[in-house]
């Protein structure tokens, strides 16, 4: 399964870059052994718009616009279960073999996702009800999803 992540709003060079790329870096180098494939990270602009319900309208229209066709779609969002990261990697696998060929995580912007894009996600989740910076979560994001290869795995990074 090809996952891809998409974010509104880029990552600056920095501590934050670095350690996002450190994370994708090891889940690209192992997912593959786990049926996980690294496809990208798409970076959207955010939205010029004056009012935040069409920023989000105009965010979400572009993170749909960027998808992979026919993509099980994971939106982020605060108010999504928070599965802990044995139940994340389960969900993984659960995809993967279930033939699904591309997985997409959406970041919203700083006002978050619109209800439209979040009722089409065949998943809403979420690292907890705090709000996060978008930077934090693409860390939190790549660094779960090397978790969830090496728990597959059964690889000792993780350990209850």
């Amino acid at each position: 399964m090809r996952v891809t992540i998409c974010a509104v709003g880029r990552l600056k060079s920095g501590p934050e870059r670095d350690l996002s790329a450190r994370y994708i870096d090891r889940f690209a180098k192992f997912g593959p052994s786990q049926g996980l494939d690294f496809n990208r990270v798409i970076e959207l602009p955010e939205s010029r718009a004056s009012n935040a319900n069409t920023r989000m309208r105009d965010e979400s229209a572009a993170i749909e616009a960027a998808l992979p066709g026919d993509s099980l779609l994971v939106v982020l969002d605060e108010r999504g279960k928070a599965p802990g990261s044995e139940q994340f990697a389960e969900m993984l696998g659960n995809w993967r073999d279930a033939g699904r060929r591309d997985l997409a995580i959406a970041i919203g912007g700083a006002d978050g996702h619109d209800e439209a894009l979040r009722s089409k996600a065949d998943a809403v989740l979420s690292f907890g009800r705090m709000t996060w910076p978008h930077q934090v979560v693409r860390i939190l994001l790549a660094e779960q999803l090397y978790r969830a290869a090496t728990i597959l795995a059964g690889h000792p990074y993780h350990r209850s």
